[in-house]
């Protein structure tokens, strides 16, 4: 815990002057989601208040936003958690994903789409795969799926799905395999962009669709044997 609090010293200018619960709320669902606090990591009030110079009142606050986007969980007595998720979470997650993904492709007017966000996510993922940074590959994997949920233009839509792909990498945290779980779809990224690119929905909307329900059985199947192992 003292080095996660020493980087989270570090995120303290991120708070300017005017210090909001959202704001802290911002800086440790990051954190969450980079693996900073893994599944399971309880969290210190004064600890964390402390390292970015908070008050109780705020902290609790954005503990409280946070629980509200299922990224951590009260238990009585106990504290606050960051979550961990049952299997049954991971596919309602993707039952999610495929409800609105899809339904943003396929809900696109008529081409040239605005495809600059779905490229630099699929640049990164080539420079992360490149050098072999597998978790920021699947940093890089969730960019595009962000970017292509922003072609829809709704900023409810944008953060329904931001908290959506935090829980997801609540998942990507407990497997232990990242780059089996993140390398094979670079190259289907790529696809989905050529695709759009070429003005193609209805190609792009069916790539996608496998995409996720393969991802889906790869995912639930490795993170169904680490959870099963670690019970």
């Amino acid at each position: 815990m003292a080095e996660q609090l020493t980087g989270l010293a570090d995120d303290r200018p991120l708070l300017g002057r005017t210090s909001t619960a959202e704001r802290v709320s911002d800086i440790l669902r990051t954190r969450i989601a980079e693996g900073f606090f893994p599944p399971g990591t309880r969290l210190s009030e004064d600890a964390i208040g402390g390292a970015l110079g908070v008050s109780r009142n705020t902290l609790r606050e954005a503990f409280r936003l946070l629980t509200h986007e299922r990224l951590l969980v009260h238990e009585l007595n106990r504290g606050v958690f960051v979550r961990v998720l049952t299997v049954e979470d991971v596919e309602d997650i993707y039952r999610t994903r495929r409800l609105v993904e899809c339904a943003v492709v396929r809900g696109l007017g008529e081409p040239p789409y605005a495809l600059d966000g779905l490229t630099s996510a699929v640049n990164q993922g080539q420079l992360a795969a490149a050098e072999e940074e597998w978790s920021r590959l699947g940093t890089a994997n969730i960019h595009f799926h962000r970017e292509l949920v922003a072609l829809a233009g709704s900023a409810r839509t944008d953060e329904l799905m931001r908290s959506v792909f935090a829980e997801l990498r609540l998942a990507f945290h407990v497997v232990d395999e990242p780059r089996r779980l993140h390398e094979p779809y670079l190259a289907r990224n790529r696809q989905i962009l050529h695709a759009l690119q070429a003005g193609d929905k209805t190609e792009a909307e069916r790539q996608l669709a496998v995409y996720l329900d393969d991802s889906l059985k790869r995912i639930g199947g490795a993170y169904q044997r680490r959870v099963g192992a670690d019970g």
